[in-house]
């Protein structure tokens, strides 16, 4: 039987990690997190990573582990998680990864050869620097990132140029790297699910986690990080609003609610996303019988319990 990794995907707040340490469970098996934003040990209310309950139930991978001062890449993420896997096929015959960072999924089962959409965040970076310095800055940068790709780019253009210093600053690898590659190969199948809920009914979910957040010290989480803010992994919704109310441009109500919109336009973005991935098979959290049968199925292991 071929190692599988199952993926399970979904929209912030739909329930992604409960279910997974359920199904985690029932395989006996581990978890690799491909939510960027709980690779971050300081950051712990705002990105709702497991409990330490949760923790102690199914040991869990790439989370918490590295501080917010420190840079991580989905081109890194691929290599670490690929070095991994092999350690845990060794015990198991599955293993799960699950989490909302699309990019860094697709890292792992596709390769990131194929370009990526960027970090907004790196997108107005370079728009920033276009329109504050001029286009020789994003040369000299472009210069110092990617020198191959500097060498047969329109060195007039300073939409392509910004388009290949985001791929950079995104994924910490040149952009010139992207178009050389063939997809690669993996040595293990890869089983998808993606879980999905009526919209009014996640939309009512992310305003009621929002909420516990800030019963569960969100505000003070964020004012401890509060030095870190110009760091990349702090320009990230939960935090950045917070940010705003700390330097007494809004109340904390307003940054409360600017919270909860943004989470939701997040999540637009992620079902967005996923849409285009034609290998996912969707369930609603709630039909757990219903996926443990088809990841059964589609696994073999069933079949090789019953033999």
């Amino acid at each position: 039987m071929q190692n599988t990794l199952i993926v399970i995907l979904g929209p912030t707040g739909v329930g992604k990690t409960e279910l997974s340490i359920e199904l985690a469970e029932h395989f006996t098996t581990e978890i690799i997190s491909c939510d960027s934003r709980q690779f971050y040990r300081e950051m712990v209310i705002g990105t709702s990573a497991p409990s330490e309950e949760q923790l102690r139930r199914v040991k869990h991978h790439f989370v918490r582990f590295i501080p917010v001062t420190e840079y991580y890449s989905a081109s890194i993420y691929e290599r670490d998680v690929l070095k991994l896997l092999p350690e845990l096929f060794s015990r198991y015959p599955v293993v799960i990864m699950t989490g909302g960072s699309g990019l860094y999924a697709d890292a792992v089962c596709r390769g990131i050869d194929d370009i990526p959409d960027v970090d907004p965040a790196a997108r107005e970076k370079y728009w920033n620097l276009y329109k504050e310095e001029g286009i020789e800055s994003l040369r000299i940068a472009l210069r110092m990132l990617d020198p191959d790709y500097y060498r047969v780019v329109d060195l007039k253009n300073h939409r392509r140029i910004i388009r290949a210093l985001e791929i950079c600053e995104t994924t910490g690898r040149p952009y010139s790297s992207f178009l050389k590659k063939e997809k690669p190969r993996r040595d293990f199948r890869i089983v998808k699910i993606g879980l999905e809920r009526p919209r009014s009914e996640l939309y009512r979910r992310i305003n009621d986690r929002v909420d516990r957040m800030i019963s569960e010290g969100l505000v003070e989480e964020a004012h401890t990080l509060l030095k870190y803010r110009h760091l990349n992994a702090l320009q990230t919704l939960g935090y950045k609003e917070l940010f705003e109310y700390f330097d007494g441009k809004i109340p904390l109500e307003t940054a409360v609610d600017l919270i909860k919109r943004n989470s939701r336009r997040y999540a637009k973005r992620q079902i967005t996303w996923w849409a285009r991935d034609k290998e996912i098979k969707w369930f609603n959290p709630s039909q757990k019988d219903h996926i443990i049968m088809y990841l059964e199925s589609e696994t073999g292991l069933k079949n090789q319990e019953e033999g």
